[in-house]
């Protein structure tokens, strides 16, 4: 076989494993939507499921947002100076967090985070069987572990974003004022005069997209997971990627709906 006829069946294959890819995912989506018109959510993994997405995940969240906010101004911080534009910085800084920053980033790392994670636990179920056990005993997986997760992912990924926005605006305005000399009362007022409500809702409800785009597809690569612990391992990779591109995706469609 010449290289051309084995570069275009590689091609090819890969298109197949696409275009497979896409319909499983569409089937997993498909019960999904079935399972909400009638759902039986179990109560006390439903509370696990908030712990864990959300408390463990709030220190993690409050120093990467604190650190984002303080790393963007000393950035842009030269660019201030020189064009002295200090009476419009926290309507900048309040602007970009709270429609992109916050909701992308928060998103992002929820991703490698969370979503690893469940899918990692999903996937390791599936492979020992655990998920079939919960089908002979007459619970659908879907309700019993999908539901609730997806419940947690879309509740805590809006609650996270709003404290790591302010976490964020708290490190740009303290940052701020040490080494640019802005005063904490001009920040705020540039931030409350210009920034709008619309832009903090925008960012609220991407955030909401985002935490439903990751719990789908975290669940759907744990639960399809096969081949032992490289499986489990093959699946965590691919549902990060996954989440990545659709997050980005999603972003780029709901700015353009929202703006």
């Amino acid at each position: 076989m010449t290289f051309g006829a084995r570069a275009l069946a590689y091609v090819g294959g890969a298109a197949l494993d696409l275009c497979a890819e896409i319909g499983a995912f569409a089937l997993f989506v498909a019960g999904l939507l079935r399972a909400l018109l009638w759902p039986r959510l179990d109560g006390p993994e439903c509370l696990r499921s908030l712990y864990r997405v959300g408390w463990l995940s709030l220190p993690v969240v409050i120093i990467t947002a604190a650190f984002a906010g303080a790393i963007a101004v000393i950035q842009t911080g030269v660019f201030v100076v020189k064009y002295q534009a200090y009476d419009v910085v926290g309507w900048g800084f309040g602007y970009t967090v709270f429609r992109e920053i916050g909701p992308l980033l928060i998103g992002l790392m929820f991703s490698g985070r969370i979503g690893a994670f469940t899918a990692a636990q999903l996937g390791t179920m599936q492979v020992t069987e655990q998920i079939d056990a919960l089908r002979i005993m007459a619970l659908d997986p879907t309700h019993y572990l999908v539901l609730p997760r997806l419940l947690a992912m879309a509740v805590m990924m809006v609650l996270l974003v709003v404290i790591g926005d302010l976490c964020a605006l708290c490190g740009a305005a303290l940052t701020s004022g040490v080494m640019l000399g802005i005063e904490l009362p001009v920040f705020l007022n540039s931030l409350f005069e210009y920034v709008t409500l619309g832009d903090f809702t925008q960012g609220l409800f991407k955030a909401l997209a985002f935490g439903v785009i990751i719990a789908t597809v975290s669940c759907h690569f744990g639960l399809k997971t096969r081949g032992g612990a490289a499986g489990v391992g093959r699946a965590v990779s691919a549902s990060v990627v996954a989440s990545a591109v659709g997050i980005f995706l999603a972003d780029g469609a709901l700015t353009v709906w929202l703006r």
